[in-house]
């Protein structure tokens, strides 16, 4: 199987898996329990969220662990409903955004609550103007992700957050996708809020993390004991947050080499699809975006079925984001970008992560060719 859906989700990694395997096993006592096993687990997750804080340029207090960038998301934006309760509350985010957040959107909309969609560009860039020009006097949050989902287009955060922290407005950025792959800072982007997930850099599925500023408030999301300062009750995830620790260290130290060579994977991709399919067009920015993601349309096929094809002979892509993904309806990134629905569904994205190698490219490259030929009922050399 060649697996090249790591925006989806990403293979647990060697280190994070064998780190997290004790508190699984031998080390499994309840954290908030005040015996020596329950202390271990405790020291486990305090060590994770100072080396986590410091990956990102945070302090400790300020990462809030979750369930993964859904749940961070969600909160963020029903706390901001909560903290100005009685007040009349604008929300600006962008057309683009992960489904977690327009969904959130749309259920404070039902709630009174008025939310501004921003469009983005036909390389899916959200404009910085844009942004000044629809701030209210009522504006409480802006929430823009890094880096998409589907189309890997890095937005110009910095500049937001700077235009933003000037008239005292918050910040929240989803940094699912970018978390782990592309170096960041949350002081130098100016965000207030930042969600990422650890099963998107290497580390287990359920669990992530929210940095949240210092001295701003949340309101509780879960009821129950003290755990996360008092803002998320239950027994923590201990082993799903060692994995990722552990995960993100292991992705920031490489992220150099693994930087270079997804860039590498992709360029090659890229030249050998349309050396064989030039009407082959890649949807969303070529140059600012995620180092290993790439969006590709195919004039006159279905992407849904390049992607079975591609199945049969045990390769893994996507048609959309995986949440999304099963449904009859277009990408709504895609069809944000100005592309036809016909468009839309010719789309499959490629990405690739730390695992795939330069034999995996050609043995894309030429799947892919040969797919899209007996679709076509065309019959080309696809060596």
């Amino acid at each position: 199987m060649i697996y090249a859906d790591n925006a989806a989700t990403t293979k647990i990694s060697d280190v994070a898996f064998e780190k997290m395997l004790p508190f699984l096993r031998e080390q499994y006592g309840n954290p908030s329990s005040q015996y020596s096993l329950g202390v271990i687990g405790r020291r486990a997750i305090e060590q994770a969220r100072q080396q986590i804080a410091g990956a990102i340029g945070a302090e400790p207090t300020e990462i809030v662990f979750t369930s993964g960038g859904s749940e961070a998301n969600s909160w963020v934006l029903r706390s901001i409903a909560e903290l100005f309760i009685g007040e009349e509350i604008h929300i600006i985010t962008s057309c683009i955004e992960h489904h977690s957040v327009l969904n959130a959107c749309h259920e404070l909309e039902a709630k009174g609550i008025e939310v501004t969609y921003l469009p983005v560009d036909s390389c899916g860039l959200v404009s910085v103007s844009d942004v000044k020009e629809v701030i209210k006097p009522n504006t409480k949050l802006v929430s823009i992700m890094l880096a998409n989902n589907e189309i890997g287009t890095v937005q110009p955060i910095v500049e937001i957050g700077q235009c933003l922290h000037e008239k005292g407005i918050l910040f929240h950025s989803d940094a699912v996708q970018a978390v782990g792959h592309v170096a960041l800072n949350v002081k130098n982007l100016s965000v207030d809020f930042l969600s990422a997930s650890a099963h998107k850099f290497n580390g287990a599925k359920g669990t992530g993390f929210l940095y949240k500023r210092s001295g701003l408030d949340m309101r509780r999301l879960i009821y129950g004991g003290e755990q996360e300062n008092g803002t998320r009750g239950g027994t923590e995830n201990v082993a799903g947050i060692v994995a990722m620790n552990y995960a993100l260290e292991e992705s920031i130290t490489d992220m150099p080499e693994v930087d270079k060579r997804m860039k590498t994977m992709i360029a090659l991709t890229v030249e050998g699809i349309k050396r064989r399919i030039p009407n082959v067009r890649i949807n969303g920015d070529s140059y600012i975006k995620l180092p290993g993601m790439v969006n590709l349309g195919f004039n006159g096929v279905a992407g849904e079925s390049l992607m079975n094809l591609l199945d049969l002979k045990g390769i893994c892509v996507s048609t959309s984001s995986a949440c999304t993904s099963g449904r009859d309806e277009p990408s709504h990134v895609l069809m944000a970008l100005g592309l036809t629905e016909q468009q839309a569904k010719s789309a499959i994205r490629i990405s690739y992560g730390r695992y795939n190698t330069l034999q995996d490219v050609e043995s894309i490259i030429v799947a892919i060719c040969t797919a899209y030929n007996k679709i076509l009922g065309a019959d080309a050399n696809c060596l």
